[in-house]
């Protein structure tokens, strides 16, 4: 399957590089480039990309706002954010809005396409700086606001399978440590996520570091096979 590529930043150097990175890759196609938010919402609406390659600020419209924008509009669409400010107020503001990842653009060729792909799956990609802060901030922070409500809606298994997904395990390491299938992950992913309100894995990591649910306290709790069977389904 080949995927259609918007590619949204204010610098045309920087727009010429993703499209050589794009270019180079045989499943994806850049179908248009946008110079600022705005013209990304525009493009966006007028040739239905399934990935928007967006940069955080730009003038007319910053690419939070036109994530959103996009989102709204057409909840198929991917957006990756690629930014040289490392910041997490961005990463918080973007994930909110409805972005699959959030990459610096100091990142090589091959791992953006990575990163690419594993947004159009579906998975969460987020820079290992940012994993490592929010790491630091589950051992360090001050104490947390009592959590969301929503969380009452998961099964203990659910939940389980959202502290893995919020430190960083993919759905194969998932499975392996809980003694279920592949598949198993993925249909408590979709019930997480339904029941959550959340609109993609990204969303539900920081759902997850939000109410705690990704330090060392909420990990010891998770037991091989509890809440199931022992064997591999």
């Amino acid at each position: 399957m080949n995927h259609r590529v918007l590619i949204c930043d204010d610098q045309a150097l920087m727009r010429g590089g993703l499209r050589m990175v794009v270019s180079s890759a045989p499943d994806l196609t850049v179908v248009g480039e946008a110079e600022n938010g705005q013209r990304a919402v525009e493009l966006a609406r007028e040739l239905r990309p399934d990935l928007v390659l967006m940069d955080v600020r730009m003038p007319v419209l910053d690419g939070v706002r036109a994530t959103e924008l996009i989102c709204a509009a057409d909840s198929a669409v991917k957006v990756l954010m690629l930014t040289t400010f490392d910041l997490d107020e961005y990463v918080l503001a973007a994930t909110r809005a409805g972005a699959g990842g959030f990459l610096l653009k100091d990142a090589g060729g091959e791992e953006m396409l990575v990163a690419m792909r594993a947004v159009l799956r579906g998975d969460r990609v987020l820079a290992p700086s940012v994993i490592d802060r929010m790491m630091a901030r589950e051992l360090n922070g001050p104490p947390r606001r009592a959590p969301d409500p929503r969380l009452s809606r998961l099964t203990g298994r659910e939940r389980e399978v959202l502290v893995l997904v919020a430190r960083g395990l993919n759905n194969a390491e998932i499975a392996e440590r809980l003694f279920i299938s592949v598949t198993t992950v993925k249909t408590h992913l979709t019930r997480i996520l339904a029941k959550l309100e959340l609109r993609d894995r990204l969303q539900a990591v920081v759902f997850a570091h939000d109410n705690g649910l990704a330090g060392p306290a909420a990990a010891t709790n998770l037991t091989p096979g509890s809440g199931g069977s022992a064997t591999k389904k």
